[in-house]
């Protein structure tokens, strides 16, 4: 089995590639590097594929399309908004392209997506069907999503990962709580009442391999554990887990003052999401519920 991945370096990336190596794939990274090995260098930030750009992917089985910058990195000026956009819509926009050119097309795309989708949608449980957001992650999602289409058309199956909060403490907004908490300084954020989506990295690569694994599956699939908590559980939750009290709460304005519009999107916004398809589909959580996902993740 032969697989490509853009974004092998980041969190994700990694712990996928390191996964499906150990069953004897072979991976192809997609680097913007030098590249090593049997790295395939290319430069997502252009116009269009360059002639014979993506060759070395002829006959793999599978391409997954994780690359994009971190939105979790600094203030959403307007540079970074732009850096955020045009990193997931036209890498994935230049990969269909090129992916649809080939002569041996791969089977399957995944690409990721993010529930931010939706936006801030309260309390309502979201499924894939639910109407897209308003607000510029939701924006971001919809073209992202539709940036897979010359992948579509040319046959490909392509499977859109609604992506929620990851846990690990080897990075992701997990890493960045855990010493706060095990200082004694958590506390929830906001009214605490605004809901978390979550799934442990571990199921989030097991999730990649169903996708690809099953012909069934296509277009958007909420990746995300079955049990959402609001922030205020998850607080809870979490420093009951270390062992540590959490007494220290982030006023919304706070939050908004600290972070500004970022703040809002990933800290302040509420969004409640089903997994019943992905579950339909036949796949099986390691971590359905928050307290052994949190003990499962943090070493």
């Amino acid at each position: 089995m032969r697989i490509a991945i853009s974004g092998a370096t980041g969190l994700v990336g990694s712990a996928f590639a390191q996964t499906i190596q150990a069953e004897t794939a072979d991976v192809l990274r997609l680097v913007r590097r030098n590249p090593e090995g049997t790295d395939i260098q290319w430069d997502p930030s252009s116009s269009a594929p360059a002639k014979g750009e993506f060759d070395a992917l002829n006959g793999c089985e599978a391409v997954v399309h994780l690359a994009g910058e971190n939105i979790a990195e600094g203030r959403w000026t307007a540079a970074k908004k732009q850096r955020i956009r045009d990193s997931r819509v036209h890498s994935t926009r230049r990969l269909a392209e090129g992916l649809a050119q080939l002569n041996e097309k791969p089977s399957t795309l995944v690409c990721a997506s993010a529930i931010g989708i939706y936006g801030n949608a309260g309390d309502q449980m979201m499924t894939e069907g639910s109407p897209a957001g308003t607000d510029f992650l939701a924006e971001v999602c919809s073209a992202w999503e539709k940036a897979a289409d010359p992948a579509r058309t040319a046959g490909i199956r392509v499977v859109h990962l609604r992506i929620g909060v990851v846990l690990s403490d080897q990075g992701g907004a997990l890493a960045k709580m855990l010493t706060p908490f095990r200082l004694g300084f958590g506390g929830r954020v906001g009214t605490g009442q605004q809901y978390m989506s979550w799934i442990a990295l571990p199921d989030l690569v097991g999730v990649i391999r169903h996708a690809i694994s099953h012909d069934s599956i296509s277009g958007p699939i909420n990746s995300v554990a079955p049990a959402p908590v609001t922030n205020a559980e998850f607080t809870k939750t979490l420093g009951k887990i270390l062992g540590r009290p959490t007494l220290f709460p982030m006023p919304a304005i706070v939050a908004r003052t600290l972070f500004g519009e970022m703040g809002d999107a990933l800290l302040l916004s509420s969004t409640r999401v089903s997994s019943e398809k992905l579950v339909a589909s036949g796949y099986d959580f390691k971590f359905p519920e928050l307290t052994s996902a949190l003990r499962g993740v943090i070493r």
